[in-house]
C-alpha cells in the first residue's frame, strides 16, 4: 500500500509546495514523516541483529495486550456479510475453523467498532457450547468464554455481528459519488491495513495468523459485488442478491476486501488465464485503459522476474471516490484513490500517467511480495513496501523504458536521504507494539530508503544474482510468513556472500553516512565516513560507539583521457586508495545507487567540477546538486558556494535536478523577508531563464515526455518564484487558449498555467477554478483545481479554501492536504496555523487519522522562530500523539529551517543579488 501514493507527502505535495514557493530543504521532504529536535535515543536500543538471527522474534503474548495467544490458530474463514448501504450498517455471520493446541477454556480474537451478539463453538464428540462476550474496546479485543474445557483439536466458532459503514475511510466505510443525473450514490468498500479487519469483522487481525478466506455478500440487486476471489454463484434470496465467492489462498486478514455499489468494469484482458478489469463507478470507464495496460504488463513482468505463476484466480483493480492512501494490494481486488488508476492517457501530464502506472505496478508486485509471503509482524512491513517499490521502478522501466524510471528514482531516493537526515529518525525496520506504530510506519524510511537500499544492493551483487536470490526466498517462503533475515539469507546465498552482516546497519540502524573523499597525496584518496545529520547531535557515549555501515562504494577515476571504475565495500571508517597520480576528477558513488552523500575535499571538489558537468550522468549531477545543498543545510558547505555551484546548471536539461534546484530555491523563499522577496525572484529569474529559453514554450513533435515535465517545471518557477510578469502574461494567454482548444497547449503545460494563474489570480479567478474543481470531469483535472486553490495570496481567499475543508465541500481524503498545503503557502502559513489551532478538535473527530498526520507535516513551513515557539507550545499544551516519531520529525525539520533563517537572515539579500 503506497503511503498515500496521491503523493500529497511527496512528490505531489513537493510540486505544490514549489509552486507556492514553500517547499522544503530537499526535494519531497514533506512526505508523512516524523520529528524530534533532540539526538533520538534509538541506536542503542535498536541495534541490529547477530548475523544468522532472527531480525524478528514474536513478542511473548504474556502480558502483551496487543497480541494474541498462538495456542488458537484460525485456518478457515466462512463469511457472508449483508451491508445496507441506506442505513450505513452492516450484519454479518462467520465460522471460523480453529486449531486449538492447549487446553483452554476461553478464546482471545480481535473486534472493533462491532457488536457481537452471538457465539457458540463446536468441535469433535462436543455438544455446543454458548459463549460469554466481553468486549475489551479499549484493547480491539473480544474474549469469548466457554463453559467447559476446549480441548486440543479442530473446532467451528460461530459467530453473529452487527457493524457501521463508518465514514472514516477504514474498516468497512462508506464512499459517495455523484452520478450524471445529479444523484448521490453511495458505495462501500474496505481498508483493512494495517489493523482494521477488526472492524468488518471478528478475526485473528495479525499478519501471521493466515487463513483461507470463502465470502459471501447478500446486497441489493442493482448493486455490484466484488471480493478476493472470483464470482461462484449468484443467487436470490429474501430479496437480496447473494453473491458467493472462490475461496481465497491462505493469507492475511488485512488483504481481505469488499467492494458493493454501482460500479461497472471494463472487458477483462487475459494474463495467462487470469482476467484482469479496471472497476469505477458508472462514467468513468473511459479513463480505464491506461490502467489496465500497465496493469497486464505488469502482471506479466512479474510472473516472469518472479518465476512464479500469480497467485490468485483474478485481478480487479477498483477505483474508489473515497479512499485515504493512494492504493491497497487486497489480493485479486486492488482497490485505489481514482487519481492512482483513472487517466485520460490523451490528455494526461507525463506525471499524471507515471503516477498511475506507478501504483498500478506496486500493487500488483505486491500479489508476491506481501500477499503471497507475508512478514511475520508489523515491524517488518518495509519487506512488503520497500520491496513493492523497488519493484514498481523495474516493471514501469521495462514497459516505458523512454521514461527513465531509474533515473527518476533519485527524486524518491532523495526524500529518503532528507527524512534519514534527522536527529529524530529511526530504523527501517524497528519493533512495533501497539496498533498506532504500525500506522506510523508507512512513511518514506519504510517505502523509499528501503527501496533505496535495495536497489544499491542489488547493483552491487548484480542484477541476475539478485533475482535468483528473490525467486528462492518465495519459493521457501509461498504461503506463509518471513522476516528480514530470511530475505537476507536468501539473496546471500545467491551471492554467496555475507548479505547480513552488510545489510543490517541500513535496515536496523538509523540514518546512513556522509562519506568525505580527499586527496591525502599525490597518489591517495582517502574516504571518510560518519553520520550524516542536519543539526549537530549530543556528544556520544563513551559506551555508545558512533554508528558506521558497510558500504558499497563505486567510484570513477578519470586519468590522463580515460576512466577507470574501482569497487569496494567500506567496512571501516577511514579507506585509503591508491589511485593515478594527479587524476583529472575523482567521482565517488559512480551510477549514483548508494544510499549516503558524498562531499569533496577543495582539491577533488574543483577538479570534479573543472572537468564538466556534461561528464556526469544525469543522476550522478542529481546527486552533485542534492548533496552539496544537503550539506548547505546541515552548515558543511557555504551558502555563497552553493549558490555559486547552480550557475553551473543553466545548460542542463534533466527535471530532476532542476527538482533540487527549484526546491532549494522556494526554500530560500521561504526564509527571505517579505520587503527582500525581489532579489530571490531575481535571483530565479536569472538561473531559469537560460533553461526555459532553450526548451521554449512550445513542444516539438516527437519530444521527449521528460522534457515536457521539464518545460512546465521551468514555466511554473519563472512565473511564480521568479514572478516574471512576461511570463504570467503568456501562461494567461495560453491558458484562455487551451480552453478554446484542449489540443492547442501540452496537456502537460496546463498545471503550470494553472498554478501562475492561481498566484496572480483575483477574486474572479478564486471562483472560476472553485468551479472547475466542481465540475472536473478526471479525477486529475479535478486535484489540479482542488490544490490551486491553496495557491492564491490574498488571506481572505485562502481563508474560504480553509473553510472548504470543514464544510463538507472537499472530501476527507484530500482536506488535511489542503490544509497543509495552505500552511506550506508562504503568503498564508499564519493564516492556516491558525486554522488548525482554533479547529483542531473538529479535524480530530473528521479526518482520517493518517490524514489528519500529514496535516501536521504542514508545521514544517512554519519558520520563524516566533512561529516555531508556538508550534511547540501547541503540541505540548494538547499532548498529541501522531504516531511513532512523526511529531519528533515535523518539529526537527522546522528547527532546521528556522536554524538556517537565524544563521543566514543577515546576509542572505546580499548573498542572493550578487548571484543576480
Amino acid at each position: 500500500m503506497p503511503q498515500d501514493r496521491d503523493l500529497v507527502g511527496r512528490r505531489g505535495l513537493f510540486r505544490m509546495l514549489a509552486r507556492t514557493g514553500s517547499a522544503l530543504f530537499t526535494a519531497t521532504l514533506a512526505s508523512g514523516l516524523h520529528p524530534r529536535s533532540v539526538q533520538a535515543d534509538v541506536t542503542a536500543s535498536m541495534t541490529p541483529p547477530k548475523e544468522n538471527a532472527m531480525s524478528h522474534e514474536t513478542p511473548t503474548v504474556g502480558g502483551d495486550p496487543y497480541r494474541l495467544p498462538r495456542h488458537v490458530i484460525p485456518v478457515r474463514y466462512d463469511l457472508r456479510l449483508e451491508p445496507d448501504l441506506a442505513a450505513a450498517g452492516f450484519r454479518g455471520q462467520e465460522t471460523v475453523t480453529l486449531s486449538v493446541s492447549e487446553p483452554t477454556t476461553s478464546l482471545l480474537l480481535n473486534a472493533a467498532d462491532l457488536v457481537i451478539e452471538h457465539a457458540s463453538l463446536e468441535g469433535p464428540g462436543t455438544d455446543r457450547m454458548e459463549a460469554v462476550i466481553e468486549l475489551e474496546e479499549s484493547l480491539e479485543r473480544c474474549r469469548l468464554t466457554f463453559p467447559k474445557t476446549v480441548t486440543p483439536g479442530q473446532w467451528r466458532l460461530q459467530l453473529s455481528f452487527l457493524g457501521t459503514l463508518n465514514d472514516k475511510l477504514r474498516g468497512f466505510y462508506r464512499s459517495t459519488y455523484t452520478d450524471a443525473s445529479g444523484k448521490v450514490r453511495t458505495l462501500a468498500a474496505t481498508q483493512f491495513e494495517a489493523t482494521d479487519a477488526r472492524r468488518g469483522f471478528p478475526c485473528w487481525d495479525e499478519p501471521d495468523f493466515k487463513a483461507v478466506f470463502s465470502v459471501t455478500l447478500a446486497v441489493d440487486p442493482a448493486m455490484t459485488a466484488v471480493s478476493n476471489g472470483r464470482v461462484e454463484s449468484e443467487t436470490m434470496e429474501q430479496g437480496k442478491k447473494v453473491v458467493r465467492f472462490a475461496d481465497t489462498i491462505t493469507m492475511s486478514t488485512y488483504l481481505v476486501a469488499f467492494i458493493v455499489g454501482h460500479i461497472e468494469s471494463t472487458a477483462p484482458t487475459f494474463v495467462g488465464k487470469t482476467p484482469v478489469r479496471i472497476w469505477c463507478v458508472p462514467g468513468k470507464q473511459e479513463l480505464a485503459s491506461f490502467g489496465q495496460d500497465i496493469a497486464t504488463a505488469s502482471l506479466t513482468f512479474f510472473e516472469e522476474y518472479y518465476g512464479i505463476p500469480y497467485p490468485g484466480d483474478k485481478l480487479d483493480l477498483l477505483a474508489i471516490p473515497d479512499f485515504a492512501s493512494g492504493a491497497m494490494e487486497n489480493l485479486g481486488a486492488i482497490t485505489f484513490r481514482e487519481t492512482a488508476l483513472l487517466v485520460d492517457r490523451r490528455n494526461g501530464t507525463h506525471g499524471e500517467l507515471e503516477r498511475v502506472a506507478d501504483v498500478v505496478a506496486h500493487e500488483n508486485a505486491h500479489m508476491w511480495f506481501g500477499d503471497l509471503v507475508t512478514m511475520s509482524w508489523w515491524n517488518g512491513l518495509w519487506l512488503n513496501e520497500a520491496f513493492a517499490t523497488f519493484m514498481e521502478m523495474m516493471a514501469v522501466d521495462a514497459w516505458k523504458p523512454q521514461w527513465k524510471r531509474w533515473d527518476t528514482f533519485c527524486i524518491s531516493r532523495a526524500a529518503a536521504l532528507s527524512v534519514d537526515g534527522l536527529l529524530s529518525t529511526r530504523p527501517v525496520e524497528y519493533p512495533v507494539r501497539a496498533p498506532k506504530d504500525a500506522d506510523a510506519m508507512f512513511d518514506v524510511l519504510t517505502y523509499e530508503k528501503g527501496a533505496s537500499v535495495l536497489r544499491m544492493l542489488e547493483q552491487h551483487i548484480g542484477p541476475g544474482v539478485f533475482r535468483s536470490g528473490v525467486r528462492d526466498y518465495l519459493r521457501r517462503h509461498a504461503y506463509g510468513n518471513a522476516d528480514t533475515n530470511d530475505l537476507w539469507v536468501a539473496l546471500g546465498d545467491a551471492a554467496k556472500h555475507p548479505v547480513p552482516a552488510m545489510m543490517n546497519g541500513w535496515i536496523f540502524q538509523p540514518g546512513y553516512p556522509l562519506v568525505t573523499a580527499e586527496l591525502t597525496s599525490e597518489t591517495t584518496l582517502t574516504l571518510t565516513q560518519e553520520r550524516f545529520a542536519y543539526l549537530p547531535a549530543n556528544s556520544p557515549s563513551s559506551s555508545t560507539p558512533a554508528p558506521s555501515w558497510q558500504v558499497p562504494i563505486q567510484l570513477r577515476v578519470r586519468s590522463k583521457g580515460k576512466s577507470q571504475t574501482v569497487k569496494l565495500l567500506m567496512t571501516e571508517r577511514n579507506t585509503r586508495l591508491t589511485i593515478a597520480a594527479d587524476p583529472e576528477s575523482v567521482l565517488v558513488n559512480e551510477g549514483g545507487h548508494g544510499f549516503y552523500r558524498v562531499r569533496y575535499g577543495p582539491m577533488l571538489r574543483g577538479k570534479l567540477l573543472a572537468a564538466g558537468l556534461a561528464g556526469l550522468a544525469s543522476t550522478e549531477r542529481f546527486n552533485l546538486i542534492n548533496d552539496s545543498w544537503a550539506t548547505t543545510v546541515a552548515g558543511l558547505t557555504s551558502l555563497a558556494d552553493y549558490l555559486e555551484l547552480t550557475g553551473g546548471f543553466s545548460e542542463d536539461r534533466d527535471k530532476n535536478v532542476w527538482a533540487i534546484l527549484l526546491d532549494s530555491f522556494a526554500f530560500l523563499n521561504r526564509l527571505i523577508e517579505p520587503d527582500q522577496r525581489p532579489a530571490i525572484q531575481a535571483f530565479v529569474r536569472r538561473r531559469v531563464h537560460p533553461a526555459l529559453s532553450a526548451v521554449g514554450w512550445t513542444a516539438a513533435p516527437g519530444e521527449d515526455d521528460l522534457i515536457r515535465q521539464l518545460r512546465s517545471e521551468l514555466v511554473g518557477a519563472m512565473g511564480r518564484l521568479g514572478n516574471d510578469p512576461v511570463t504570467q502574461t503568456r501562461a494567461a494567454e495560453l491558458y484562455e487558449e487551451s480552453k478554446r482548444d484542449p489540443a492547442a497547449v501540452d496537456p502537460n503545460l496546463v498545471p503550470a498555467l494553472v498554478s501562475i494563474l492561481a498566484f496572480t489570480g483575483d477574486d474572479a479567478r478564486y471562483d472560476e477554478f472553485a468551479d472547475r474543481f466542481r465540475t472536473a470531469k478526471t479525477p486529475q483535472e479535478e486535484r489540479r483545481y482542488l490544490f490551486s486553490l491553496t495557491a492564491f495570496r490574498q488571506p481572505d481567499l485562502l481563508r474560504r479554501t480553509l473553510e472548504r475543508t470543514l464544510s463538507g465541500q472537499i472530501r476527507l481524503q484530500d482536506a488535511p492536504a489542503i490544509v497543509s498545503a495552505v500552511m506550506g503557502n508562504v503568503y498564508g502559513k499564519e493564516l492556516g496555523w491558525e486554522f488548525v489551532k482554533a479547529h483542531w478538535d473538529q479535524m480530530d473527530r473528521q479526518f482520517p487519522k493518517q490524514g489528519l498526520r500529514r496535516m501536521c507535516g504542514g508545521i514544517t513551513a512554519l519558520a520563524t522562530p516566533a512561529l516555531e515557539a508556538d508550534v511547540r507550545a501547541f503540541f505540548s499544551s494538547r499532548r498529541i500523539d501522531l504516531g511513532g516519531k512523526t511529531l519528533e520529525q515535523y518539529l526537527e525539520q522546522l528547527r532546521i529551517t528556522v536554524r538556517f533563517r537565524e544563521q543566514h537572515a543577515s546576509k542572505l539579500h546580499q548573498l542572493l543579488l550578487a548571484h543576480t
